[in-house]
């Protein structure tokens, strides 16, 4: 799977996805931050799902109907724990993920919005 890390994902989940066979690409590792808008455009324009902490992106996809390529949001978990879960979450979910939907994970608990809810 193609995978955008936001910055606010611990760095070490990249090396730790990758290993996995992911194609993952970390915004940390960029020059700047170019905003939120940018970054969900370009996981857009790239087909890279989002991983991120940041619940303003689930705002952009849903209130302001910016497209995306499927967005996890991580919720209190552990920066080491980070890739981890996200590697469960995309096994278990990778085709609602690849057909855009937002998935909310937490300890104990995960969420799925469809992608077809957002239209």
């Amino acid at each position: 799977m193609k995978i955008l890390l936001d910055s606010c994902v611990w760095g070490g989940a990249k090396a730790e996805l990758a290993s996995r066979g992911h194609d993952v690409v970390w915004t940390g590792d960029w020059s700047e931050d170019p905003g939120d808008e940018e970054i969900l455009a370009r996981a857009s324009r790239e087909h890279r799902v989002l991983v991120t902490l940041d619940k303003d992106f689930g705002e952009l996809a849903i209130i302001r109907r910016q497209t995306h390529a499927g967005i996890l949001r991580l919720v209190e978990i552990r920066a080491t724990e980070q890739a981890r879960y996200a590697q469960r979450v995309i096994e278990l979910h990778q085709a609602e993920l690849e057909a855009g939907a937002l998935v909310t994970v937490q300890p104990g608990r995960i969420r799925i919005r469809p992608a077809d809810l957002e239209e």
